[in-house]
């Protein structure tokens, strides 16, 4: 009797299915599912923006003028000498900036509150009269303190500020960045972090910045952890795993899978590209990542 074990019956499936799975591999090969053509018009379900920085090298103008033709509704991350700019070309900044010190001087750290407290409450009221409504705020670096005196000492920084936001309708966004690539140390460098502090201030004008980039980096799990968390998160940033790129076939994060599972929380907020673009033609790489995220 002939032994009829895995590899025999492996032999067997491959030699009586060969036609096929050459059929099968002609036919994956050969799709005609093609990517939207420039001139395919955004379903709009998630409002996007994108962030200056990327393209600083670009004139802010032509910037706009790109974004626009692109169906983006935002820049994110300028003050108040660009809004000008922005609102020529009928833009939103979702997320506005220009009152913190820099990403590692922040609120979890008394000797920067007299500071951060001054510029803030300068900014607040500029950020309402201007028709906008987030502000980026920080955590600053770690430097030796314990999660819970981070916490505490962020309350006491933020708590009159987010009173004072509050009554201009303004909402104050802590950004969660990586600490094990891109900002060594930081102390905001998980979801979990963040919220925590969000429910001690225990306001609804102080939210999350949830960077799908950095938390891809530091925690990963995050179409679970943004669907746990979403009562928390304002505004979301994209850019390809690993090397903050373009959002291709090289990186490995599934965006348009993201996008849904934002969409299916009821977000109604904006999601900003801010990946550097590699490609020679960086307007090309942006139209691209904001057609994948256009579910």
């Amino acid at each position: 009797m002939a032994i009829w074990n895995r590899r025999t019956a492996l032999k067997g499936l491959l030699t009586s299915t060969a036609a096929v799975g050459t059929l099968g591999i002609a036919s994956a090969c050969t799709t005609d599912k093609k990517p939207p053509s420039q001139n395919t018009p955004l379903k709009n379900n998630i409002k996007q923006s994108v962030c200056r920085w990327c393209f600083q090298d670009m004139p802010l103008d032509q910037l706009c003028a790109a974004a626009k033709e692109m169906g983006i509704k935002g820049i994110d991350l300028v003050g108040p000498k660009d809004w000008p700019t922005l609102k020529k070309y009928g833009l939103d900044s979702p997320m506005c900036n220009g009152a913190e010190i820099n990403l590692t001087d922040g609120f979890n750290d008394p000797q920067f509150h007299a500071r951060l407290q001054k510029q803030y409450a300068d900014m607040i009221p500029l950020v309402a009269k201007a028709g906008y409504t987030n502000l980026i705020c920080f955590s600053g670096s770690r430097r030796g303190m314990t999660d819970e005196a981070g916490w505490t000492n962020s309350v006491r920084g933020l708590q009159p500020l987010v009173k004072l936001a509050a009554q201009h309708k303004v909402v104050l966004v802590m950004e969660l960045l990586n600490s094990k690539i891109d900002h060594k140390d930081y102390q905001c460098d998980r979801t979990a972090w963040g919220v925590e502090l969000a429910k001690r201030l225990g306001s609804e004008n102080f939210k999350l910045l949830y960077d799908i980039y950095h938390m891809q980096i530091d925690e990963g799990d995050v179409i679970r952890t943004l669907t746990e968390y979403h009562p928390y998160i304002a505004h979301y940033h994209t850019a390809g795993v690993p090397g903050r790129h373009e959002l291709d076939e090289t990186q490995e994060l599934n965006y348009p899978a993201i996008m849904r599972a934002i969409l299916a929380t009821g977000f109604k907020g904006y999601v900003a590209q801010e990946f550097i673009p590699q490609k020679a033609d960086k307007l090309a790489s942006l139209r691209q990542a904001v057609q994948l995220c256009d579910v």
